[in-house]
């Protein structure tokens, strides 16, 4: 693995913060402010979560999925394609999920 696959692979919580977020077409700011963060600093949080400089306790990570409207397990899978599961089947709803469940059974 070279360094930037290495990098890219840490920081797997900060990836998918910055997908969902550019997503939801939210800047940095607008979302800090949304999950309690003070304006003036909101930008630089976020900013260190997305490049892996610092990593949110889970209750702020907890906050930054419902702002973002994204499972929390979504934030830390390391696997894209999970990743993509895990979001389409947030997007269903509670009966699609208990069907798609029945159907893997």
């Amino acid at each position: 693995m070279n360094s930037r696959d290495r990098s890219r692979a840490e920081n797997v919580f900060g990836r998918r913060m910055l997908e969902a977020r550019e997503r939801a077409g939210l800047p940095q700011d607008k979302l800090g402010v949304m999950i309690g963060l003070e304006e003036s600093s909101s930008s630089a949080r976020m900013s260190r979560y997305e490049t892996g400089m610092h990593e949110p306790p889970v209750a702020t990570a907890r906050r930054i999925a419902a702002a973002l409207n994204v499972p929390l397990a979504y934030l830390y899978c390391d696997e894209d394609l999970s990743a993509q599961i895990i979001l389409r089947v947030h997007a269903l709803s509670f009966a699609g999920r208990q069907r798609l469940l029945e159907s893997l059974d």
